[in-house]
C-alpha cells in the first residue's frame, strides 16, 4: 500500500486522539492537538522529533494493565511507550 493510498483512505476516517485508538487499529497521523502550556508544547515537539509526523501510519499494539496506561505505539518499525496524556496530543484518522 503506497503512502498516497493510505493518505487518501485516511481522509474518510474520523479524527481522534491517538489515546482513543483501539488496539491493533491502523491510523494515520494528521497533526498535533492544541497545547495548553509549555509542558504540553515540549511533549508535542518531542513527539514530532521522534516520528509522529503527519502522514505516518501508527497503531496501538498494547495497553498497560489495569489502567490502560502506558500505551505501546508502533510508528513505522519503531515502538514507543506513551502515557495517555502524551498520546492525546497526537491527532489521527482511522485507515
Amino acid at each position: 500500500m503506497t503512502a498516497e493510498h493510505i493518505q487518501s483512505k485516511a481522509a474518510f476516517g474520523p479524527l481522534i486522539g491517538l489515546h482513543q485508538l483501539a488496539r491493533q487499529a491502523r491510523a494515520v497521523v494528521v497533526g498535533m492537538n492544541p497545547t495548553l502550556d509549555d509542558e504540553e508544547r515540549g511533549i508535542a515537539l518531542r513527539l514530532l522529533e521522534i516520528g509522529f509526523l503527519p502522514g505516518e501510519v501508527v497503531r496501538v499494539i498494547a495497553h498497560g494493565y489495569p489502567s490502560h496506561d502506558p500505551l505501546a505505539v508502533r510508528v513505522g518499525h519503531t515502538t514507543f511507550a506513551l502515557r495517555s496524556h502524551e498520546a492525546a496530543l497526537v491527532q489521527v484518522r482511522l485507515v
